[in-house]
């Protein structure tokens, strides 16, 4: 498939599992979910974000294409940092720390998001890529509206709110290498489309869950 056509077809697939329009996020642009409910969040969100680079790593192992293993691994670079620059993962702890979020066991949903992102990858390089493709397509406006709802209703900045900044703006130069080694792969419509969606899906559950974990509160 071309670039063209996968931006598409995700587009497509992604409509109706638009992060924003989560109730769950639409709280945290609006303000109105409690600090206890942000630190729950991180405690959660970590362990997803933890395992981005095993991710990564496999999807780059399960590729005979040196093109697409060079895009992946563009990406797994930015993700674990090195010479004086942080990795997402510490820079997503700085956000956790702000908030004094205990670390927590992961939750059903969180698992479950967890499994499916790495299943995906272990099943090929292109069920992988649609995978992570369902949601850094949406991350820059996601972590764009997540630092400006931090800043303005929590008083979070600086290092609290980098991870957040930093996906705003990388994550359109990762969705990008991403969907680029995805239209490498010559995958069909069909096998992308339906590993997105598989991931939007289990991206939607996580966020029902700490929706539904308000409201037992």
């Amino acid at each position: 498939m071309h670039v063209e056509h996968l931006q598409s077809a995700l587009t497509t697939v992604l409509a109706d599992r638009r992060l924003l329009a989560h109730p769950f996020y639409r709280r945290w642009s609006a303000g109105e979910l409690s600090r206890d409910e942000l630190r729950a969040y991180a405690g959660q969100y970590r362990h997803v974000e933890a395992t981005v680079p095993d991710i990564l790593r496999t999807i780059a192992g399960g590729s005979r294409d040196a093109t697409v293993r060079q895009q992946v691994m563009r990406t797994l670079a930015d993700e674990v940092g090195g010479a004086g620059v942080l990795s997402h993962l510490e820079l997503f702890d700085q956000f956790a720390a702000a908030l004094d979020a205990p670390v927590a066991p992961a939750s059903p949903a969180t698992a479950k998001l967890v499994d499916v992102l790495s299943g995906l990858a272990e099943r090929s390089a292109a069920t992988g890529l649609a995978g992570l493709s369902a949601y850094e397509l949406q991350s820059p406006e996601v972590s764009a509206t997540k630092a400006t709802g931090l800043r303005q209703w929590y008083g979070l900045d600086g290092g609290a709110v980098a991870f957040w900044d930093t996906h705003a703006t990388a994550d359109v130069e990762h969705a990008g290498w991403l969907i680029d080694a995805l239209a490498g792969i010559d995958a069909s419509a069909e096998t992308v489309t339906a590993a997105a969606a598989t991931a939007a899906d289990a991206w939607w559950a996580f966020l029902d869950e700490r929706e539904a974990a308000r409201r037992v509160s």
